[in-house]
């Protein structure tokens, strides 16, 4: 079940692969997110000695939160991945030019999960190719739509 979705990950760049991590959370942060205050837009991933992180993502604190936490909203989160797969992607990131972007946070089994893409950028003209193809496939079915009544 999908908590939050990064759609401008989507818009600005081509999904080649997508691998599912765990995240470190804290208490409060957790409850924010189950309370639907978490942010991606802004968010990336990036790889610092060896490990993975989620950079940039923001989760409001719920104004019941404790009184002896003191919240950062914006702070760098450790995402979980297998040995395996954090090499795989530390050597299609630094040898073949792709980023990592934030997807979606998501429930597995009542924990949250992160999926992360694999992407290459998009550029301006492949920007607008997308967007007139979506418009092309929705005025079609508008007209199939007209033409069932």
């Amino acid at each position: 079940m999908s908590i939050i979705d990064n759609r401008k990950a989507f818009h600005d760049y081509f999904i080649e692969d997508r691998f599912e991590a765990g995240i470190m959370l804290e208490g409060w942060e957790v409850k924010a997110i189950r309370d639907g205050r978490a942010q991606l837009k802004e968010a990336y991933v990036i790889i610092k000695g060896g490990e993975i992180y989620l950079f940039g993502s923001h989760i409001s604190p719920l104004p019941t939160a404790s009184t002896h936490v003191t919240p950062d909203t914006v702070r760098t989160r450790k995402l979980l991945l297998h040995s395996a797969e954090i090499a795989k992607l530390v050597e299609k990131v630094e040898r073949s030019g792709y980023t990592m972007v934030p997807l979606n946070l998501h429930y597995q089994r009542g924990r949250i999960k992160c999926e992360i893409g694999l992407a290459k950028g998009k550029k301006q003209h492949d920007k607008r190719d997308t967007e007139r193809d979506r418009d092309s496939k929705r005025e079609v079915q508008q007209a199939m739509k007209q033409n069932r009544r």
